[in-house]
């Protein structure tokens, strides 16, 4: 998704938010645990159909070369929203990754809360959802 004209619409503390997400992506798609670890408040948790994932854990299995990405893309920017020293984002997002020896195509929805402490927005929760797969009869 070319961000360029979804940035130029957006104000400046929103387009801080999405900048910080494009930032911590790139950081995932490099697997570099230390980079990834700079955007996740110490008490981050991830919240998926597979139950909780602590910051420990996930900067864990990346540190351990167990879980990498191959890609991940913003497909659809829903809506970011600001609440003082707090944001929220919900957003389309597809990914490639490996997990236990598995390979996951992901096309997932995903909401980010953010908070500003010290002037920097960190997340302090992931929550996943995969896009359903509608059938049509």
């Amino acid at each position: 998704m070319d961000n360029a004209p979804v940035m130029e619409a957006l104000s400046p503390v929103r387009r801080e938010i999405l900048e910080t997400s494009e930032k911590w992506t790139e950081a995932i798609v490099a697997n570099d645990a230390e980079a990834i670890g700079r955007f996740m408040s110490d008490d981050w948790i991830m919240v998926s159909n597979r139950g909780i994932c602590t910051k420990q854990d996930f900067l864990g299995f990346v540190g351990s070369g167990e879980l990498t990405h191959d890609s991940m893309e913003l497909a659809d920017l829903g809506r970011i929203s600001i609440y003082g020293d707090t944001a929220t984002m919900a957003a389309r997002v597809t990914n490639i990754a490996h997990f236990g020896g598995q390979t996951f195509h992901a096309n997932e929805w995903t909401s980010d809360v953010f908070r500003k402490t010290d002037g920097e927005w960190k997340c302090v929760l992931t929550h996943i959802t995969p896009v359903a797969e509608i059938e049509v009869t």
